[in-house]
């Protein structure tokens, strides 16, 4: 497994995680974000949809799917950029800018990762 497969396997591990939270006990979730609990059921989807993200997440690390990874790194700094701008206009507590931090280091991690395959793949061509 390269590299960035490797980065796109954790961020799906990360996105199992979280999702599984939500879906199970949606408040133990709200709680860490410093948000009081609700019966509402936007978190259990919320949840459901991040299970489904990360499964396609370590799917794409599985087989290799270079295209995949470079798609995130255009989707991963957007989703840290909204969690900043919702934190700014105080639609959000402070707290989310970790999850967006996440966001922004995993797709760094990939994209380095990716540029290291490249680098490596231009030399080999070149001898």
């Amino acid at each position: 497994m390269s590299a960035a497969a490797k980065s796109i396997l954790a961020f799906g591990i990360y996105l199992l995680l979280l999702g599984s939270i939500f879906l199970i006990v949606p408040n133990v979730g709200l709680s860490w974000l410093g948000l009081p609990p609700t019966n509402e059921p936007w978190l259990r989807v919320g949840g459901f949809g991040s299970l489904g993200l990360g499964y396609y997440y370590i799917q794409a690390a599985r087989c290799e799917t270079t295209v995949f990874f470079h798609w995130t790194l255009h989707a991963r700094p957007a989703a840290a950029v909204c969690f900043v701008i919702l934190v700014v206009l105080r639609l959000a507590p402070p707290i989310l800018l970790l999850m967006g931090a996440i966001d922004l280091v995993g797709a760094i991690w990939t994209s380095l990762a990716l540029r290291k395959t490249h680098a490596r793949l231009s030399s080999e061509r070149s001898l």
